[in-house]
C-alpha cells in the first residue's frame, strides 16, 4: 500500500496521548508478566504463546478505566508484547548454559549480569534492524502481516464495544486457583504406573527381554490444556504422537533388552557417588523399574529425538527457503534505501530512531559482545573479534528474516528455534575451524552468539508486527521503538531471575522428593536448550552422542519421507514427558469438540469469531494464571518454604473431576457466548 491512499485510524497530524507515563508503566508490568508466563510455559513445554493478543485485551482494559487513548492502548500493548519475545530467546539458549555444566549455580552475580547483557543486546540490536527496515516492510502491500491485522482490529473495536477481557482475566483466576490446589495436595496432579509384562525368552534364539512399559495420566495442568486448545487438534495430536513413539515404543523396546542385563549393584554404587545419597536410597532407586525406563527415555530416547529436531528445524527453514531468500535480499536493498536516505521522513506516523543512533545502538552491542567473550568466556582476542562480526552478520540476517516471516505468517508462527539453531551450527564450525576448544571458552562463546542472536530474531519479528499494528492505528514508530528498548531493558534484567527461581525451586523440589531437578528434569525439559548445549558440546569438544544423534536425524528424515507435517513437533513431543503431550492433545481435543460444534451449529461468520475470541482468551488467561502461581510457588521453593500436603493420599479421580471442569469451561463458554446470528463479527484473534 502506497503513502498517498492509505490512511490511519489517527492520522499525522493529530496531537492524542501516546507516550505517557501510564501507558509506559502498563505496557512494562505487561512485559514482565507475560515474559515470566511465556517462560514457565516453554521450560516446561517447549513452546510460548504469541503475547500480542493478551497484551491488547489486557491495556485497553486497564487503559479505559483511566480514559486512555487508543494510542496509548496501542503503545501499551507494543511494550507489553515485548518480554515474551525476550523471553523466548532466554529459555531457547540461557539454560544450555546451565544443561552444559558451564553455569552450575545458576545464579550467582556473574552469571546474572553476563545473562542480562546478553539480553539486553540481543534485543537492542533487533530494535535497531528494525527500526532501519521498517519503512519498507511495512509498506509493502505483499506482506499481510496477518497478527497485526488482528490486533489494531481489536483496538478498533474496542473503541465501540464492551470489554471481553472478562474471559481472560477468568481464566487466570481459574488456571491459577488449579495450581494452588495442586500445591496443597488437594488432588493429585498425576498417575504413573509401570506396566510389567514379565520375563520373555525368543524361542531357539539368546534374546531374553523384560517386557514391560510405563503409563500415564494426563498432567492436571490449565497451561498445558491451554496450549493444546491454541494450536489446535491436528497439531496437538503431532505433539502426542512424539510422546506415543517415546513412551509406547522406543522406551519399552530398549528397556525389554536392557533390564535383563541390568547390574544393580553397580547402578546404585555410581548413584550414591554422584548424586550424595545412602546405599539404600540408591538401591531402592535403581531398583523401581518406573525409575529404570524413565533413565533410559532421559539418556537414550531424548538424544533420538534431538536428532529428530535437528532434522526438524533444517527442514522448516529448507521448507521456507523461497521466503528466506527474498527476506535476504531485501534486507540489503532496505539498508542501501536507508543509508542513502532516499525516504525522507516528515510526517508523525513516519518518524523512527534516527540513523545514527541506529548505528550507534549497533557498534554498541557489538562491542559488548566482544568484551564479554573476551573477558568473560575468556576467549583470545581473535576468537572475541569474529565471535563479534559472525554475531553482528547473523543477528542482520535473522532479524531481517524474522521479520519477514513475520509479515507473511505472523510471530506465532516464526521458527526461531530453527534460526538460533543455524547460528549455533555456523558459529561452532567457524570458531572449530580457529582451533577453540572447550578451554579456551569455545563453547561459552557459541551459545552466547547464539544468545544474542535468537533474541535479536524473537525482538525483530515482535516488534516489526507490532509497528505494522501501529502504522494501522496511526501510532509514532520511534515512540514504539523508545517504548520497546525500555521494555527490552526492563525484561532483560528480570528474566533471568524468572529462569534462576523456577530452576532453584525445582532443583529444591528434586531434593525434596528425591529426584534430580533442575534445568532438562521432567518438570523443566527446557528442549530447545537441551538441543542448543548437546549441540554446542558436541560440535566443539566432540562429546557428541552421534549414534543416537544420527538415528534421531534418520527417524527426522523418515517422518519428511512419510509427509508428516511437522517433524520438528513429533521431536518436541518424544523429547517432553508423556504427561506434558497428553495434556496438550486433551487441550486439543476440546478445540476439536468446539469445532464440531461449531459446525453443527451451523454458526455463522460473526458467530465463529466470537467462539474463537472466547476461547483463545480462555486458554491465554489458563496459562497466564497457571504459571504466574507457578513463579510464586517456585520463589517459595528457593527460600525452603514448601506448602504442607494438606491431603497426600487424595484420590485420582477428583484429579479427572477437575481435567473434566478445565474442558468444561474450554468447550462451554466460547459456545454460550457465540452471541445471535445478527449481531457484528469481532476481529478474529490470530495467534
Amino acid at each position: 500500500m502506497s503513502d498517498k491512499k492509505f490512511v490511519p485510524y489517527v492520522s499525522a497530524d493529530s496531537n492524542l496521548a501516546e507516550f505517557t507515563v501510564k501507558a509506559l508503566f502498563i505496557g512494562l508490568i505487561l512485559a514482565v508478566v507475560l515474559g515470566a508466563a511465556n517462560a514457565y510455559l516453554g521450560l516446561k513445554a517447549g513452546m510460548t504463546i504469541a503475547a500480542t493478543y493478551p497484551a491488547a485485551v489486557i491495556g485497553m482494559a486497564l487503559l479505559k478505566v483511566t480514559r486512555g487513548t487508543i494510542l496509548e492502548e496501542n503503545f501499551a500493548r507494543t511494550v507489553g508484547s515485548i518480554g515474551e519475545s525476550i523471553a523466548a530467546g532466554a529459555i531457547f539458549t540461557l539454560p544450555a548454559f546451565y544443561i552444559a555444566g558451564i553455569w552450575n549455580p545458576f545464579l550467582t552475580t556473574s552469571t546474572y549480569l553476563t545473562a542480562s547483557l546478553i539480553l539486553i543486546a540481543g534485543g537492542i540490536l533487533g530494535i535497531m534492524f528494525v527500526a532501519l527496515l521498517r519503512r519498507v516492510m511495512v509498506d509493502d502491500a505483499e506482506l499481510p502481516f496477518p497478527e497485526s491485522t488482528a490486533a489494531a482490529e481489536i483496538h478498533k473495536a474496542g473503541r465501540a464495544s464492551g470489554s471481553v477481557s472478562k474471559f481472560l482475566f477468568g481464566g487466570m483466576i481459574f488456571g491459577g486457583l488449579v495450581k494452588f490446589l495442586i500445591e496443597f495436595k488437594f488432588f493429585p496432579d498425576l498417575w504413573q504406573k509401570f506396566m510389567k509384562f514379565g520375563h520373555q525368552v525368543v524361542t531357539g534364539t539368546i534374546f531374553a527381554g523384560e517386557g514391560g512399559m510405563m503409563v500415564s495420566s494426563p498432567a492436571v495442568s490449565p497451561a498445558y490444556m491451554g496450549v493444546g486448545y491454541i494450536i489446535g487438534p491436528k497439531l496437538s495430536a503431532l505433539n502426542f504422537s512424539g510422546g506415543i513413539l517415546a513412551w509406547g515404543l522406543l522406551a519399552p523396546i530398549i528397556y525389554y533388552f536392557m533390564a535383563p542385563n541390568l547390574d544393580l549393584q553397580a547402578w546404585a554404587t555410581y548413584l550414591s557417588q554422584t548424586k550424595h545419597i545412602g546405599m539404600d536410597e540408591a538401591v531402592a532407586k535403581v531398583s523401581n523399574p518406573l525409575f529404570q525406563i524413565t533413565e533410559v527415555w532421559k539418556f537414550i530416547v531424548r538424544p533420538i529425538a534431538i536428532g529428530g529436531m535437528l532434522v526438524g528445524a533444517g527442514f522448516t527453514l529448507f521448507k521456507m527457503r523461497k521466503s528466506l531468500g527474498e527476506g535476504i535480499v531485501r534486507s540489503i536493498s532496505d539498508v542501501r534505501k536507508a543509508a542513502t536516505g532516499s525516504h525522507q521522513v516528515t510526517d508523525r506516523t513516519d518518524k523512527d530512531i534516527p540513523f545514527l543512533w541506529i548505528m550507534v545502538g549497533i557498534a554498541s552491542v557489538a562491542v559488548a559482545t566482544f568484551l564479554i567473550t573476551l573477558f568473560i568466556f575468556q576467549t583470545s582476542f581473535l576468537v572475541a573479534f569474529v565471535s563479534a562480526t559472525v554475531m553482528i552478520f547473523l543477528a542482520f540476517l535473522f532479524a531481517a528474516v524474522s521479520g519477514y516471516l513475520v509479515g507473511i505468517i505472523g510471530s506465532s508462527n516464526n521458527p526461531i528455534s530453527g534460526l538460533t539453531l543455524t547460528a549455533l551450527v555456523v558459529t561452532a564450525l567457524i570458531l572449530v575451524l580457529l582451533g577453540v576448544d572447550a578451554d579456551s571458552g569455545g563453547v561459552k562463546a557459541v551459545l552466547g552468539v547464539a544468545a544474542i542472536v535468537c533474541v535479536s530474531a524473537a525482538v525483530a519479528g515482535e516488534m516489526l508486527q507490532d509497528l505494522k499494528a501501529g502504522h494501522i492505528l496511526g501510532g509514532t514508530p520511534w515512540k514504539m521503538q523508545i517504548g520497546d528498548i525500555m521494555g527490552v531493558v526492563l525484561s532483560g534484567l528480570v528474566m533471568f531471575i524468572v529462569l534462576a527461581f523456577l530452576n532453584q525451586g525445582d532443583i529444591a523440589q528434586g531434593l525434596k522428593d528425591g529426584y534430580e531437578g533442575g534445568f532438562g528434569s521432567k518438570n523443566l525439559s527446557a528442549p530447545q536448550a537441551g538441543l542448543m548445549a548437546m549441540l554446542s558440546r558436541g560440535i566443539v569438544e566432540g562429546q557428541m552422542a552421534w549414534s543416537l544423534i544420527i538415528v534421531g536425524m534418520l527417524m527426522g528424515i523418515g517422518f519428511i519421507l512419510m509427509q508428516v507435517k511437522s517433524p520438528m513437533l513429533v521431536s518436541v513431543g518424544m523429547y517432553l514427558p508423556l504427561e506434558t503431550t497428553f495434556a496438550i492433545f486433551l487441550g486439543g481435543l476440546m478445540k476439536g469438540l468446539v469445532d464440531l460444534y461449531n459446525a453443527n451449529y451451523k454458526y455463522n461468520p460473526a458467530q465463529l469469531a466470537r467462539v474463537e475470541n472466547t476461547g483463545v482468551l480462555l486458554a491465554s488467561g489458563l496459562i497466564a494464571g497457571e504459571a504466574l502461581m507457578g513463579l510464586v510457588f517456585a520463589g517459595l521453593r528457593v527460600g525452603e518454604i514448601f506448602p504442607p500436603a494438606l491431603f497426600p493420599n487424595a484420590p485420582f479421580w477428583i484429579s479427572l473431576i477437575v481435567l473434566a471442569a478445565i474442558g468444561w469451561v474450554l468447550v462451554q463458554i466460547p459456545l454460550k457466548n457465540a452471541g445471535k446470528p445478527d449481531e457484528p463479527a469481532p476481529p478474529t484473534a490470530v495467534m
